[in-house]
């Protein structure tokens, strides 16, 4: 089975703050915030190999036999902190759920130090200056620290589409020629229906 894709629920808070607060105790912000990219590119990771996900989130692979291979793969790669979260959630039976998990400790980060991550979305690569230019025109809108995720995406035909969390604001060109032709045809549908209401009339 893959990953679970669930929205975070109140067991994935609970792992979030104690993940948290360890991370914390051993190194402050910088740590919390270096071992949340490290589960972060994991999961991405997942995402990418199916083999990878299915490893992490069998039901069939004996807990010992995948400790010992989280053991092999990750001890000396990461931060201690987030290897031993790693074999927590699989002592706990909660790997499958780890995007989840790694949600929930992404907003607890964003509260807890006043960051805010926003995905930037364009239909060619923006230049360095041009990426600044937005993160501080976020910052100042949202009074928060905002760390700026750019992506390109070819289907654009241009303009810029932002995710902040759940939040989509889409001011890509092609999506207002969508919604051009979607009124376009709404008001022509119904300009034809006004004529033979008329045309009836008669």
């Amino acid at each position: 089975m893959p990953l679970s894709t669930a929205q975070p629920d109140a067991v994935a808070h609970t792992y979030a703050r104690a993940f948290v607060e360890l991370a914390e105790s051993r190194g402050g912000q910088t740590q919390v915030e270096e071992c949340l990219g490290e589960l972060e590119t994991i999961v991405e990771l997942a995402r990418q190999d199916a083999k990878f996900s299915e490893f992490l989130s069998s039901r069939v692979l004996p807990l010992d036999k995948r400790s010992t291979s989280l053991e092999r793969i990750f001890s000396g790669r990461v931060h201690d902190v987030t290897h031993r979260f790693l074999q927590v959630l699989n002592e706990k039976g909660r790997l499958a759920h780890l995007p989840a998990i790694v949600a929930a400790i992404d907003m607890l980060v964003q509260e807890r130090y006043g960051r805010i991550e926003v995905d930037v979305y364009t239909a060619a690569p923006i230049d360095a200056s041009e990426l600044r230019a937005i993160r501080d025109k976020l910052s100042a809108t949202l009074q928060k620290d905002v760390v700026v995720h750019p992506y390109v995406e070819t289907s654009m035909l241009g303009g810029v589409k932002m995710r902040i969390g759940d939040q989509l604001i889409d001011g890509s060109l092609s999506t207002r020629l969508r919604k051009l032709r979607d009124r376009l045809t709404h008001e022509g549908a119904a300009s034809v229906r006004s004529r033979a209401s008329r045309i009836l009339e008669l």
